[in-house]
């Protein structure tokens, strides 16, 4: 109730003439830099917006103008952002804040439009929250990191630019024996660290991401097959001589890497990854394995033809 008080408060009211300009407008119009008592030439509606959005809130203008039998049930809002002075300034449009502007004709006895009411809704909050939302559906809560929608994302556009890449995936060893023995909180601190470990391991023009609950993928740009492995098996050894520990009565941890080369699709490049992070497991971890090349599809069709 509190949000939808402060909402109407904020709201403004204007005016226009047959034309389009500012006759009058309630007293907070200067909240966004107009102050009418002030000016000499009132201001056409469509200057309110930054130049870029000028023209389509003019032509909506026109289309109210022009369209007496408007429905006056119907609410249509249009989106744009007016540049709001800065403090102390004398700039016009130096911090651009979004708005929604729903706007109905006047119309007279013999029905003609002799202007228009408009309502001014800042939208600036709930743009900002849905900008929260998106952001927090790409980032997994835990670690900070992207998460597997946002790394399924950077793989298909590394597929489409088809400069050629290679993937790690990896994961913490017997990280189940160490949920049973020492409780989830535990886990969730030993998969937080991992993460922050990583991103001391990769290269600023790697894509780091955890895939999920306990395993993390790095995509690869600009490294040879061999170049992978290396960095891949210098992470696991150097993670393995960090999580050394003197007590018994925490977990020596190790971590095991699948790799495989970005390429067909992103499920192949995926089940790729994830079968020789499996067969890097079971050979007892801390190792590095990397899946076959795939078949060129050219190829593949070639030999299903004969």
């Amino acid at each position: 109730m509190q949000g939808l008080l402060e909402d109407a408060t904020s709201d403004i009211v204007v005016r226009i003439d047959a034309q389009g300009f500012i006759e009058t407008a309630s007293a907070n119009l200067t909240q966004i830099g107009y102050d009418l008592s002030q000016l000499l030439l009132k201001p056409h509606l469509a200057e309110l917006a930054e130049p870029g959005h000028t023209p389509a809130l003019k032509g909506r203008i026109d289309q109210v103008l022009s369209s007496p039998m408007c429905e006056s049930g119907s609410v249509d809002w249009l989106e744009f952002p007016i540049g709001i002075p800065a403090p102390d300034t004398s700039e016009t449009r130096s911090l651009p804040t979004w708005y929604a502007l729903s706007l109905r004709p006047l119309v007279s006895e013999n029905g003609v439009v002799t202007g228009a009411m408009g309502l001014l809704r800042s939208i600036e909050r709930s743009r900002a929250l849905e900008g929260e939302v998106h952001s927090r559906a790409l980032v997994d809560p835990l670690t900070g990191l992207a998460n597997r929608h946002a790394f399924c994302a950077a793989l298909k556009q590394q597929l489409a630019a088809g400069d050629g890449a290679m993937m790690a995936m990896f994961e913490i060893d017997r990280m189940r024996a160490v949920v049973l023995q020492y409780g989830q909180r535990t886990a969730d601190e030993i998969i937080w660290g991992f993460a922050k470990f990583l991103e001391t391991m990769v290269g600023e023009d790697y894509r780091l991401a955890q895939f999920d609950g306990e395993r993390f993928c790095v995509m690869l740009t600009g490294l040879s097959s061999q170049a992978s492995r290396n960095w891949a098996q210098d992470v696991l050894t150097t993670f393995a001589s960090l999580a050394l520990t003197s007590s018994s009565r925490r977990p020596h941890l190790s971590a095991s890497a699948g790799l495989a080369p970005v390429e067909l699709s992103v499920d192949q490049t995926l089940r790729q990854a994830e079968l020789a992070l499996v067969m890097a497991r079971a050979r007892g971890g801390m190792r590095v394995a990397q899946g076959a090349p795939s078949i060129p599809i050219a190829q593949a069709q070639a030999s299903a033809a004969l």
